[in-house]
């Protein structure tokens, strides 16, 4: 686990990161801005109960995550795996047994939002940690009329006082529109940029820069960051 001192903010951002990409970076960049943040983990996961197919392996998704995201406040981990946690859930519970004092913060899309009340003990983790949704395109009515948004609507914090959420007693969520990159993990597999069982060392098939990727013919309207 990377260091966490007490009366830090940690935002923890999750995901299978298949592969890691600018628009992963850019999120990160926002939230630490936004909310204020000290710190932002990578959550790289073994896999996503959610998916049907499981992503490329751990070691090589990891290895691409860590070349593109060089920023001394954000650290990238498999900490799920040395853990043994598959559930958003459970590593939280993990990571506040063992980090008294520290704040930690979920940062999620608004897609996520939208399906949240899908996700095991979802409720728990509202009750667990603050949450900071940074807004997609696309999914703004969705994520905001979704079933979690209803129902604890009154525990959202307005965008002007985001910087405050890693210090609101929970449950409390803040939903930010930032910009964002059009980039997503199942574009970028569909173009073929990113394969299961690509170059040794990860990083995106062929490509040496960002630009590059944009420069590419990518499908419209696939999945998610």
């Amino acid at each position: 686990m990377p260091l966490a001192l007490p009366g830090q903010v940690i935002g923890l951002m999750g995901g299978s990161f298949d592969p890691a990409h600018e628009g992963h970076v850019q999120i990160t960049s926002a939230a630490l801005a936004r909310f204020a943040l000290d710190q932002v983990w990578w959550l790289v996961s073994p896999g996503n109960p959610l998916k049907a197919h499981g992503p490329a392996p751990l070691e090589r998704r990891l290895a691409a995550a860590s070349a593109l995201m060089r920023h001394p406040r954000v650290h990238v981990t498999d900490l799920e795996a040395q853990i043994g946690t598959r559930t958003t859930a459970r590593t939280l519970r993990w990571l506040v047994t063992r980090a008294p004092g520290v704040r930690f913060v979920w940062l999620m899309g608004a897609d996520n939002l939208a399906q949240f009340h899908r996700w095991q003990d979802w409720e728990s983790i509202l009750h667990m940690v603050p949450v900071g949704v940074l807004a997609r395109p696309g999914h703004q009515m969705a994520a905001q009329f979704s079933r979690a948004a209803r129902m604890y609507r009154g525990a959202r914090l307005p965008d002007h006082a985001a910087r405050l959420l890693g210090r609101t007693a929970t449950p409390a969520w803040c939903y930010v529109t930032v910009p964002m990159s059009p980039l997503s993990s199942t574009r970028l597999r569909a173009a073929g940029v990113w394969t299961p069982s690509g170059p040794d060392g990860g990083g995106l098939d062929g490509v040496t820069d960002a630009g590059e990727v944009m420069g590419r013919t990518l499908p419209v309207g696939e999945g998610s960051v």
